[in-house]
């Protein structure tokens, strides 16, 4: 069975690209830079359900992702998260926080309804983080 999208992330969510194991998302959300890594194997929802070597290179893919946003962004703090309580595919969740946000110091889930991006602000943000990362 071919990997497919969880239709809540599909919906909620902005494609940016893909690294070797995980397509990477943006949450359509303007209030905070939050990005999604979603390993592409079916019928995942827990890390320990990867391989010894997906694991490690989900790490490294999360661990690049999250390095370069904080250099992006300049990050007060960087949430990086694997929840799964509303959708059950395996994904993570890696947002940038700042102590000056509206949400600080409390997690961002369910705290404010989403604003979405404009067209303009996608076109923008999806070109400067594809460069940051080199995608």
């Amino acid at each position: 069975m071919a990997f497919q999208l969880h239709p809540r992330l599909d919906q909620d969510c902005i494609t940016i690209g893909r690294f070797e194991l995980c397509r990477l998302l943006m949450m359509n959300d303007s209030q905070y830079p939050w990005f999604i890594l979603v390993p592409e194997r079916t019928g995942l929802q827990e890390i320990y359900q990867l391989s010894r070597a997906e694991r490690e290179l989900l790490t490294e893919e999360s661990s690049y992702l999250a390095e370069n946003l904080a250099a992006l962004y300049k990050a007060d703090k960087m949430n990086i998260a694997a929840i799964g309580n509303m959708v059950p595919q395996l994904h993570i969740h890696h947002i940038v926080r700042y102590q000056t946000d509206k949400a600080w110091p409390a997690p961002v889930w369910g705290k404010f309804t989403a604003e979405p991006y404009t067209d303009r602000q996608i076109a923008d943000t999806l070109t400067r983080v594809k460069a940051q990362l080199g995608m």
